[in-house]
């Protein structure tokens, strides 16, 4: 029989706060962390606004020999695993190293990092540019810092798959813990607010030029017109739930089911595939459109990407047939930060009862939807299925659900 992977630790670093209590705290209380540039002057570039971190320094978390080597993003993640591991009661040292494993997602890689080196190429020369430069970008660097600094040499990879691959991770992380490695470490911490990483978001044609943070992103919204970019993410702990239990370990719930599909090319004449991925987690799941409690939207803020989902959404659970919920509008899109984040915060709504707002929001009754908006939902949360979508037709579903005592 398949061991049972279940989330024992939380490890949260986003725009709503430093922290899982922090974050859920804000987040019920609906506050909008979108805020004009403060990290770069953005004043020239037609899209101003984006979910940042704040409170975080670096060298108050890590030692100073990982600064020089590191991108924002990295030390935001090894902070953030630190979190996860304490959380679980989870000591590395305790642990042979191939017992434990990293699997995480990167969108981007270490941007700033890499943005700093090419200006020092481009002014001084050659001779200026760090020997780090040869890893700090890469997209697998996350997996690989956190693992050294753990001792940490199980199964380990990472997934690029744009906003789908957080999930994309998780699933991976539960495949190695079903195989028998104890501990995983998973999920993904994303930071690309700089000037090189703006302008290649920029490039892509979906972000939104309001500059009311209150207007940005409103996803669903008939005045929907684009989408906000954020830094952050969540990194969670995984492990057996037998193991768990025997250790005495708080568990948060069971990753339960996953579905993956991509979408046919745009020219082929053939809808989108998140319907499929959704049918396909609910049956690894073993559940029905019934027991599922809330979905945690994509939610593009594209007029034709939000309407693709909202109809899957009403295809497999009928019209306003769920509570559906969007806390990522007081983050922005965290690329693949978000969907991580987002079962971080769905576990959370698990154990307190209250499915979190959507902000900003007025929902068009066109998408036929039953949007969380303006306050906390109390409701019995027992599955929570939590969807993401990558540029470029990745698709990605993933169901969670609470764990019987």
């Amino acid at each position: 029989m398949s061991a049972t992977a279940v989330i024992t630790g939380l490890g949260v670093a986003a725009p709503t706060g430093l922290g899982a209590e922090r974050h859920w705290d804000a987040t019920l209380r609906g506050e909008n962390a979108i805020s004009t540039i403060e990290r770069f002057d953005a004043r020239r570039y037609p899209t101003r606004l984006a979910g940042q971190i704040t409170g975080y320094a670096a060298e108050d978390h890590l030692p100073s020999r990982l600064l020089p080597q590191t991108d924002r993003m990295t030390r935001i993640a090894l902070t953030a695993t630190d979190w996860a591991l304490a959380d679980a009661g989870v000591r590395p040292e305790e642990f042979d190293d191939y017992d434990m494993g990293v699997v995480t997602a990167s969108s981007a890689g270490g941007f700033e990092f890499g943005q700093n080196e090419l200006q020092k190429l481009w002014s001084k020369g050659s001779q200026h540019v760090s020997a780090y430069q040869s890893f700090a970008w890469f997209y697998a660097v996350n997996s690989g810092q956190i693992s050294i600094r753990n001792g940490m040499k199980g199964p380990s990879g990472v997934v690029v798959s744009d906003q789908a691959g957080g999930l994309d991770a998780l699933a991976h992380a539960r495949r190695q813990i079903r195989r028998g490695t104890p501990v995983l470490v998973t999920g993904s911490i994303d930071a690309s607010v700089c000037p090189w990483g703006w302008v290649a978001q920029i490039a892509g044609g979906r972000l939104s030029t309001e500059a009311d943070p209150d207007r940005a992103y409103r996803p669903f919204d008939a005045d929907a017109c684009g989408q906000v970019p954020g830094e952050g993410g969540a990194v969670l702990i995984l492990e057996d739930l037998g193991a768990a239990r025997r250790r005495g370990a708080r568990i948060y719930g069971e990753i339960a089911g996953y579905g993956a599909a991509l979408d046919p090319p745009p020219d082929s004449g053939r809808g989108p595939n998140l319907r499929h991925a959704i049918d396909l987690a609910l049956a690894d799941a073993g559940a029905a459109p019934a027991d599922i409690d809330v979905v945690f939207a994509d939610a593009s803020g594209l007029p034709a990407e939000d309407r693709a989902e909202a109809d899957a959404i009403a295809a497999v659970f009928g019209p306003r047939g769920v509570p559906v919920t969007v806390p990522k509008t007081m983050t922005g899109r965290l690329n693949s930060g978000a969907a991580p984040l987002d079962l971080a915060t769905a576990v959370l709504a698990i154990a307190e009862g209250r499915i979190p707002p959507t902000i900003n929001v007025t929902p068009a009754t066109e998408y036929r939807l039953d949007l969380v908006t303006g306050e906390p939902r109390p409701a019995l949360v027992r599955a929570a299925l939590v969807l993401a979508r990558g540029h470029g037709g990745f698709n990605a579903a993933m169901v969670v659900r609470a764990v019987a005592s």
